[in-house]
């Protein structure tokens, strides 16, 4: 499937635009209608309503494809933790599975913590070996499914999951999130009965993904699509000790970034995402969670495998200066290997989001080499 190239203007507001590119770029939305839209959105409520507009259009037009696609669009910005978020991530998985019916996909519930996971297969075109592949903060296994595809079209075997705290692993099985994540690869592994696979984190699966590598043998490749490593190493370092001395004063901390929230809508759904993965209440939680995600836990010294870090440019939300830092502390790795696209190649921003194709024909290439 030949996806679209080029980051587009539809909406001044940035993490907008950066939601609607990001739908645009995974190929199942117009963007003639995203454009539609995006005249018509000023907030996040109308955002939600003016995609499920969408979503009942295609759908009664039959591009049941299109549909899935804007329902999940406009679940992203549902608030967290409602009934209506609740009834359309629902609404979105069923129109998902009727309309890739014919797609070979195979669902598993992979025994977890006295519950499950999610998990899908594709069976692949060759015989390269098995990946596995995850999302990250906000993500849902079915929106990727063009990722999937790929690597399944190109012979690898391809199993995709949630993780605690993603999608249908809280949505549908109540599990919070747990930065620890060989313990739900390690499900996967045994489950599947693998014995040795590559993993691919995208987006903050980035982080998780170097972690699972540290502690897990059976993987034996890992992608970082892309890598967190610290999110303080973005900081000055005279900077750092200040912060630690803010973040003891709770109530205040709260109070300040409520007010900030209110502000900025990309602080807004971090928070808001932030705090539903965990279960928390107040704003510090979701910073506690946030901050979780750092060069001691993540273990860069125990990865010996060999390691792909994929970034853009101008990647807003996981700044390359990461990307360099996480390559520096990967000390006993096998290989390290980097990517940095650029704007001149329509990839520099998050994921690639402008042009998937090149990331993924590039990481595929890499995988090749290395399995």
């Amino acid at each position: 499937m030949q996806l679209p190239i080029g980051y587009q203007p539809f909406h001044k507001i940035n993490f907008f635009n950066y939601q609607m590119n990001r739908l645009h770029a995974l190929g199942y939305g117009r963007q003639e209608d995203i454009q539609k839209a995006a005249a018509k959105i000023k907030d996040r409520d109308t955002y939600v309503s003016e995609f499920e507009t969408l979503a009942a259009e295609a759908q009664a037009d039959s591009r049941h494809k299109n549909a899935a696609a804007y329902l999940r669009a406009a679940e992203f910005f549902a608030e967290h933790g409602s009934q209506k978020r609740a009834d359309i991530y629902r609404r979105y998985h069923e129109a998902f599975y009727s309309a890739f019916a014919d797609e070979n996909i195979t669902r598993h519930e992979v025994p977890y913590n006295e519950s499950h996971l999610p998990a899908m297969q594709l069976n692949p075109a060759g015989d390269k070996g098995t990946i596995m592949l995850f999302g990250g903060f906000d993500s849902l296994i079915e929106e990727f499914f063009v990722i999937w595809k790929f690597f399944s079209k190109a012979g690898y075997r391809v199993i995709a999951f949630e993780g605690p705290g993603q999608g249908g692993a809280l949505q549908m099985y109540g599990h919070h999130f747990d930065h620890d994540w060989e313990k739900p690869v390690a499900a996967i592994l045994d489950h599947f009965d693998i014995q040795e696979a590559a993993l691919i984190g995208i987006s903050m699966g980035g982080y998780w993904a170097v972690r699972a590598a540290a502690f897990e043998p059976r993987i034996k490749q890992v992608v970082s699509w892309s890598p967190v490593y610290d999110w303080l190493e973005q900081l000055p370092g005279f900077v750092r000790p200040m912060l630690n001395a803010l973040l003891k004063l709770e109530g205040f901390m709260n109070a300040t970034i409520r007010l900030r929230m209110r502000l900025l809508p990309i602080l807004d759904h971090a928070m808001r995402q932030a705090m539903y993965m965990v279960g928390g209440e107040q704003p510090m939680d979701g910073v506690r969670w946030l901050l979780g995600m750092n060069r001691q836990h993540i273990h860069s010294e125990k990865v010996t495998q060999d390691v792909m870090l994929v970034g853009g440019e101008n990647d807003a939300f996981q700044p390359v200066k990461l990307l360099y830092k996480q390559r520096e502390a990967l000390t006993n790795a096998h290989s390290v290997t980097t990517r940095v696209f650029t704007k001149a190649e329509h990839a520099d921003m998050h994921c690639q989001m402008g042009n998937l194709n090149l990331a993924m024909g590039e990481i595929e290439g890499w995988l090749t080499s290395k399995m």
